[in-house]
């Protein structure tokens, strides 16, 4: 599994017009699954979302995670993340998991989050797998990682 971790002062999504997603400082994590991907992974990628420690703190050097700040995150599902771009003009897809493995384990990785200790339902906030959304964010730095599980 894949995360884009974005640290952000704000970050929201829109899907046709609505806004169904919207939070202020914290984590925007776009998320990749690919075929190899389960559960293991999906409850590793999690851990090191949240504990990834890229806040800064009194001394403004990146020791805290973002629970560590009171912060949310905002999981948006994107399958372009497992793309293989190695080669040629054109993203292939082949590693990427099918849309059915995809939503679940994607799901998974919002359900886990929401049960770990101190993650309520107001601090995780989702995109909508498959739906054309438009993502809007600040990025805190710039401060982006790409995160493996």
């Amino acid at each position: 599994m894949i995360a884009l971790l974005q640290r952000v002062t704000s970050a929201s999504v829109e899907v046709e017009g609505e806004r169904i997603a919207d939070i202020g400082h914290g984590l925007l994590a776009l998320i990749g699954v690919e075929k190899h991907d389960d559960e293991a992974r999906a409850r590793r990628l999690v851990e090191r979302i949240l504990g990834y420690r890229i806040f800064g703190d009194d001394d403004d050097k990146m020791n805290l995670n973002v629970q560590d700040i009171n912060g949310s995150v905002l999981l948006v599902p994107q399958f372009t993340l497992a793309a293989d771009t190695a080669r040629g003009m054109r993203p292939s897809f082949s590693s990427a998991a099918n849309p059915t493995t995809g939503k679940e384990l994607f799901e998974k990785v919002v359900d886990i989050m929401g049960q770990t200790r101190g993650m309520d339902q107001s601090r995780v906030q989702t995109g909508r797998f498959g739906a054309d959304m438009s993502v809007q964010l600040v990025n805190d730095g710039p401060v982006t990682f790409w995160l493996q599980a």
